[in-house]
């Protein structure tokens, strides 16, 4: 009996340090404009309908992977310091330079990766893309 109540209070007591991968707990190190809701892509549901679709949040990827808070930053389950991009390219009608920005950008993804986990954060956010400026 003293062992089972031993175990639940170790439980109870130790619940919110168990469950430090929460979304939520990751909000103090993410940057200003990104929220552990923030969409980061929309994934095709395989066994549902053709159409559907399941957003996939900046909390669920940091949790796949085992990211957390360390000295004020994010970074992966290996230490390495997790950084977010917000991917251009969802223009309604693109600017004329529209393929050397998207060239810059994917410059920068590369060297970013060099050194970063990257988490690329979709434009696109399961929106119509005429509803996009």
């Amino acid at each position: 009996m003293q062992q089972l109540l031993a175990w639940t209070l170790i439980s109870i007591v130790g619940w919110p340090f168990l469950m430090s991968t929460k979304p939520d707990s990751f909000s103090a190190c993410l940057p200003e404009h990104i929220k552990p809701g923030t969409i980061v892509s929309i994934e095709q549901e395989q066994a549902a309908s053709p159409n559907a679709a399941k957003p996939v949040t900046v909390g669920q990827r940091l949790n796949e992977l085992k990211a957390r808070c360390r000295k004020g930053k994010i970074v992966d389950g290996k230490g390495r310091e997790i950084q977010f991009v917000q991917l251009i390219g969802c223009w309604g009608n693109p600017p004329e330079d529209y393929m050397e920005q998207l060239e810059r950008q994917r410059l920068e993804l590369k060297r970013l990766k060099e050194k970063y986990t990257v988490v690329e954060i979709s434009c696109e956010q399961g929106r119509d893309p005429r509803e996009i400026h």
